[in-house]
């Protein structure tokens, strides 16, 4: 089992930047693909960003590339989500997700995540 809780949501200015982090549980952090996603309301829940066991390979959703990066710190069982050039139709809540199936190439789709954190609202003003 692997619980997981994100911080640093908030409400900024359109042009400004956050930094989510998602702190994980458990001894094997290395051994599970890290997703970010988002869901605004009335929407589905969407791909964000995701990195590797080993943070070697990452992928982005096209609407956030050169704006987002994601990366993670193994010895502190905690990825990160750095937003900059925030836009207001960024706003979502934004959760991380971990797969154990597919560590060394992180899947883009939601169902292939196997644990959930309960979530961060970010909320981008015009």
């Amino acid at each position: 089992q692997v619980q997981l809780v994100e911080s640093g949501g908030g409400l900024v200015q359109a042009g400004g930047s956050l930094r989510l982090s998602c702190a994980a549980s458990g001894r094997t952090f290395s051994m599970y693909a890290m997703g970010w996603f988002r869901q605004a309301p009335g929407k589905e829940r969407e791909f964000v960003a995701a990195i590797s066991g080993k943070g070697v390979r990452t992928y982005f959703a096209d609407s956030v590339k050169g704006r987002f990066t994601v990366s993670r710190d193994n010895t502190k069982n905690t990825v990160y989500l750095q937003m900059n050039s925030l836009k207001p139709e960024d706003t979502a809540v934004y959760y991380c997700a971990a797969d154990r199936n597919s560590w060394h190439d992180p899947s883009l789709a939601p169902s292939e995540y196997n644990y959930w954190g309960q979530g961060t609202q970010v909320t981008v003003s015009s």
